[in-house]
C-alpha cells in the first residue's frame, strides 16, 4: 500500500471511528497490569509494527508504528484482525502537543493529566517525562492501550492507567490537565468535545491543551473562537508527505467564556 493510499484509508477510517466513538458503550477497562489475554495483542503489535524514533517532532520518544517496512503497509487492510490501527500512526497534532509538553514541562509537572484519544500514547509519555504526578491514557481501542504500554516500556516511563470506555460525555473527573491531539476531525465529535470540555473546566477548573495541524473541521468549528494559540511547529518532511502536505501543527489552550 502506498503512503498516499494509506493516508487516504486512514482519513476515511477516521469518519467511521467518530461514529464508533459516539456509539460505544463499553465498560471501563483499567490496564494498569496487562491481563494474560493482552499477550496475543503484544505479540501481534511486535510482529507488525516498527520501532520508530528521530522522524518526528519528538525524536527523543520511541514508538511502535506502522511503517513501509511493515507487512500491513502493503497487505489488504481487511486482513487486520482488530479495529483500525489509529494508534499505529503518530498524527501531527499529537506530535505538536507532545513537543510542547516536553519543551514546557511545567504545564504537566506534579499534575493529574488525561491524554484523551491517546492512540500510541505519545502525549501520555511526554506528560510522564515532564513530571506529571499521574497520567491516564484514554482510547476506546483495547489494542491501543496495549500499544501505549509497550511504548511506555520503550521509553522507560511508568505505565499509565489506560481507560478504554468513551469518556466524552461522562461525568467529569478531577484532572488538572486534559491533552487532546487530532481529535477535531469530525463535526459531531468536535461538538461533543466542546460541550464535555466546558463541563470539565466549569466543575474542576481543568486546563485543556489541543494539538491540531489546521484541519477544516477544527478551523471551522465554533470552539475555535475560544482558543489561544501557544505554539506552532514545522512538520518534518516525511510527516508532511504522509498527511496531505500539511506543513505545520499548532498547540492551543482552550479558554471558554463560562
Amino acid at each position: 500500500m502506498s503512503r498516499l493510499l494509506c493516508a487516504l484509508k486512514c482519513f476515511h477510517d477516521l469518519k467511521r471511528f467518530s461514529r464508533l466513538c459516539r456509539q460505544t458503550n463499553s465498560r471501563r477497562h483499567l490496564c494498569k497490569n496487562p491481563h494474560r489475554d493482552d499477550e496475543h495483542m503484544r505479540r501481534f503489535i511486535s510482529e507488525n509494527t516498527e520501532v520508530v524514533g528521530g522522524q518526528s517532532l519528538t525524536p527523543e520518544i520511541k514508538l511502535r508504528l506502522l511503517t513501509p517496512n511493515c507487512r500491513f503497509w502493503r497487505e489488504n487492510p481487511e486482513l487486520w484482525p482488530f479495529h483500525d490501527p489509529y494508534w499505529a500512526i503518530y498524527w501531527p497534532g499529537g506530535q505538536a502537543l507532545s513537543r510542547f509538553v516536553l519543551d514546557q514541562p511545567a504545564v504537566c509537572r506534579g499534575k493529574a493529566v488525561l491524554d484523551l484519544g491517546s492512540g500510541c500514547g505519545a502525549a501520555a509519555i511526554a506528560a510522564a517525562l515532564a513530571g506529571a504526578e499521574t497520567v491516564v491514557a484514554n482510547d476506546i481501542d483495547a489494542v491501543a492501550a496495549v500499544a501505549a504500554h509497550m511504548n511506555c516500556e520503550l521509553n522507560g516511563v511508568e505505565l499509565p492507567a489506560c481507560v478504554t470506555d468513551n469518556m466524552i460525555g461522562s461525568e467529569p473527573e478531577g484532572f488538572d490537565l486534559i491533552l487532546l491531539g487530532d481529535m477535531f476531525y469530525d463535526e459531531g465529535l468536535a461538538t461533543s468535545l466542546h460541550s464535555w470540555l466546558d463541563r470539565c473546566i466549569k466543575i474542576h477548573g481543568t486546563k485543556v491543551l489541543i494539538g491540531d495541524p489546521g484541519r477544516a473541521q477544527f478551523e471551522g468549528h465554533r470552539i475555535r473562537q475560544f482558543l489561544h494559540h501557544l505554539a506552532q511547529f514545522e512538520l518534518p518532511e516525511c510527516v508532511r508527505a504522509e498527511n496531505y502536505g500539511l506543513t505545520c501543527s499548532s498547540v492551543w489552550s482552550y479558554q471558554p467564556e463560562l
